[in-house]
């Protein structure tokens, strides 16, 4: 286990310590907690995508109601085979 003294010192009403390069945790935000005499730093973990959109407020923007529908599917012809646009191309 690696291991360093540090410097402790007052930030405001804070106290604060600075973390050597050698300790730099990912990000701007971390976990500490109190594990007994213990202060326990640890990287945040990271969110997965459905977290991310779920903290995502809704926009209080007023969108117009949308009037363009989807065209009608067209007939396409390649080398003389007729495709529709609804299926896989076969080239």
């Amino acid at each position: 286990m690696l291991e360093c003294q540090v410097r402790i010192f007052r930030n405001g009403r804070n106290q604060a310590v600075r973390i050597p390069r050698s300790f730099e945790l990912p990000g701007n935000e971390a976990i500490l907690r109190k594990e007994g005499d213990r202060l326990v730093l640890e990287p945040l973990p990271k969110q997965s995508l459905f977290e991310v959109l779920h903290s995502w407020k809704g926009s209080s923007e007023n969108f117009p109601e949308v009037t363009d529908f989807l065209p009608e599917p067209v007939e396409l012809r390649h080398a003389g085979t007729a495709l529709s646009a609804r299926h896989q191309y076969p080239f």
